[in-house]
Formats: C-alpha cells, structure tokens, sequence
C-alpha cells in the first residue's frame, strides 16, 4: 500500500459514470485529506442516475456531481499539471492524460473499468453491471491505499 497523494484526478470518456463514481468513493472512504477530482474527455453527457443509485447503496452521494472536461477544468482555473497523480478509468481518458505528460510532469495510472453503460436490458441488470464496475473501483482503492477504517 502507498500513502495517500496530496491531489488526485480520475477521468474516463465523458465524467459521468466511472470517474465520478471514483472522485465520490475516494472522498468518502478517505475523507478530505487528498484534493480528489473528475474529468472526462469530453463532457457531453450529465452524471449517470445508474451511478448515482449504485453509489447511493453505499452511502456515497453523487446527484449534485457536474460533469466536466479537462478542458472546462482548464478553463475553471484548476492546473492539470498539479495533480500528484491522474488516474485514468478508460482507455480514452488514458491517452488524454498521457498526452498532458508531454507539457507537465505527472503520474499517470491506468484503472480498465469496465464502462457498464450498455451492458443489461431491465433495471435489475443495469443496475447489476454498474455494481461491477463500482467494486472494481473499490478493489483499486483498496488495493492502492488501503481499507479505509470502517469502511
């Protein structure tokens, strides 16, 4: 296990189903010692209610979440290149933030979450696939920094 980082930002394809999934578990299993942010690639889409629900069983709450790009980020004022780490959940975001080590020095780690949103026909399987791509989320967490206490 490491410590954890001073500022995190985790990102996927459009910032509303695994990086804010990420940014909300990672507050609420580590508190607010570590600046923690989401991106998305693009921002075209607002906050998943599939995520929200999954998140929702586990006392996280993400229904106020804002979906943003790095762009918008940019633009908001928050420098890419201080963040101690950027965590990329899916292919796509990974290039993105590759891409930003070419102007500033990062950390760049790659998380394959499986993207749930086109998995499932009735609620129950949706909702099925999300939990999966939820607890992977949780597993690298864990894995990276540990079980938080009582948690």
């Amino acid at each position: 296990m490491q410590p954890l980082p001073q500022s995190v930002l985790f990102c996927c394809d459009h910032n509303a189903v695994r990086s804010p999934m990420a940014e909300g578990i990672m507050k609420h299993f580590y508190g607010t010692g570590t600046y923690v942010q989401s991106a998305g690639v693009s921002n075209d889409l607002e906050i998943d209610g599939f995520a929200i629900a999954v998140c929702q069983e586990m006392g996280v709450e993400l229904s106020r979440h804002r979906s943003r790009s790095f762009d918008e980020m940019e633009k908001l004022g928050d420098t890419l290149g201080s963040f101690d780490l950027i965590v990329a959940l899916s292919p796509g975001s990974q290039h993105r933030a590759l891409d930003l080590t070419k102007y500033y020095h990062l950390t760049v780690d790659y998380w394959p979450i499986m993207d749930p949103t086109g998995i499932g026909e009735t609620r129950e399987t949706k909702l099925n696939a999300y939990r999966q791509s939820r607890d992977q989320i949780v597993t690298h967490l864990v894995s990276r920094w540990g079980r938080p206490e009582g948690k």
